[in-house]
């Protein structure tokens, strides 16, 4: 019988190996060793949810043999909806219980009963934890509320490193983006560099950079990275059809690309695979100058900490133009300025 002790211990076992060098894999290993060592358990899998394919692959697994190790991805939706409208999913004879498939495969494993839980990030579930056992069980109370905080504590390395790595990602994009406005006054090479940087720092399908034709009110296009040329030679964009609202200075967000009114070429967007789109003003000094595009494959919630690294980047590639402007003046100036030196040496 497991007590309150041992789940205390377990608890700070896990706790300790946030404050240690351990990485995200690791983590979760011991999360899924300490399920199945606490609660007694035959074996564990902890899968982390991949948003882009709307599946859970698995992230750390003990106690399977490699015949029965999951080969397959599991559906999400249909995971997620179950857990969720009861906190966890309880499963007494998991060799005859319609809510799971491959009854002979667990039958074989020596797998009697599951439970399983969600890894949850705030009200997010970015995976699920399950726990097998050798022999038919009911789960306590108890037991199910420690499988969901163990659950939390997965959450957390997931999280923890995915910031990490963001971190680290929008660190290399203005690193870059710097060394690109130190080494050249190049604005289409600066733009490709900041494109590319941001579509991998964001993790979305393609950037792309354009310029505002004031004369024509059309958005140029300066740099693209992700998009193809077919999509990009679809027509001129308009200033005053296409996601307009960033044109007076504030981020904009479409979730659905293929249906919102306030988008240019919604066919043409549907075709190429876009989904989701985050516009971000570019802005020379306060005067908005173009705009800076990030498209998804799949439906997407922009976060806040991504708007703000996003409209930063868009701030550091408008004072780039606005520098290359100001050199590209400077030198129509010295060349005017020596002209005029010569017309008046002329004179002697």
């Amino acid at each position: 019988m497991t007590g309150k002790s041992d789940y205390f211990r377990t608890f700070c076992k896990v706790s300790r190996a946030f404050g240690s060098a351990l990485g995200k894999d690791e983590i979760l290993d011991l999360v899924v060793r300490s399920a199945i060592e606490t609660m007694n358990g035959k074996a564990a899998s902890l899968f982390v949810y991949d948003e882009k394919r709307d599946l859970f692959m698995k992230g750390a697994q003990q106690g399977l043999s490699k015949n029965y190790l999951h080969s397959k991805p599991i559906d999400a939706k249909k995971v997620v909806e179950r857990i969720m409208n009861g906190g966890h999913i309880a499963i007494k004879d998991a060799t005859s219980d319609p809510l799971v498939e491959n009854h002979e495969a667990k039958k074989k494993e020596g797998i009697a009963s599951m439970l399983v839980v969600p890894v949850m990030v705030g009200s997010r579930a970015v995976g699920i934890l399950v726990l097998y056992t050798a022999k038919p069980r009911d789960f306590s109370k108890e037991e199910i509320e420690f499988q969901s905080a163990l659950a939390e504590q997965g959450g957390m390395a997931i999280e923890k490193a995915h910031l990490i790595e963001k971190l680290r990602n929008s660190t290399k994009v203005f690193h870059d983006l710097a060394v690109g406005i130190n080494a050249s006054m190049d604005i289409r090479k600066i733009m490709e560099i900041m494109s590319e940087g941001v579509a991998k720092a964001l993790e979305v399908k393609a950037v792309s950079v354009r310029l505002l034709d004031e004369e024509n009110r059309t958005l140029k296009l300066v740099a693209s990275y992700g998009l193809s040329d077919k999509y990009l030679k679809k027509g001129p964009v308009s200033a005053e059809k296409s996601i307009a609202e960033a044109l007076c200075g504030k981020p904009v967000v479409v979730k659905s690309a293929s249906s919102d009114d306030g988008v240019q070429y919604r066919n043409e967007k549907k075709e190429e695979g876009i989904v989701s789109i985050l516009c971000v003003p570019i802005k020379e000094r306060e005067k908005v100058i173009g705009v800076l595009r990030l498209y998804t494959d799949h439906e997407r919630d922009f976060t806040n900490d991504d708007i703000m690294l996003v409209s930063a980047l868009a701030h550091q590639g408008g004072i780039a133009i606005q520098n290359a402007s100001m050199l590209l003046a400077l030198k129509e100036d010295l060349k005017d300025f020596k002209a005029d030196m010569w017309s008046h040496r002329s004179w002697f």
